[in-house]
């Protein structure tokens, strides 16, 4: 008797559990809400990568300014050295 009655209560315990992970399980689709979240994320992404190549230009237009000016600044050395 005692092991039909443990058996029969392991074998509901086992039931119990798959009904709740059956049940409280994830789904195929996401929800609205994880939609919406899924989408600012993107934008964010997005919009994050824009500011990046946005300032890859600019310290890439800085970096030419400055050549420029070390040119400028070789050229000056050079005619104040024929100078003096």
């Amino acid at each position: 008797m005692r092991k039909v009655l443990k058996s029969l209560t392991v074998f509901a315990s086992i039931a119990c559990l798959v009904a709740m992970f059956t049940l409280s399980g994830c789904t195929r689709h996401p929800n609205e809400g994880q939609l919406q979240t899924l989408e600012e994320t993107k934008k964010a992404a997005l919009a994050a990568e824009d500011e990046l190549a946005q300032k890859q230009q600019e310290k890439a237009d800085l970096e030419k300014e400055l050549a420029e000016k070390k040119q400028k600044l070789e050229y000056a050395k050079s005619e104040k050295a024929k100078v003096q």
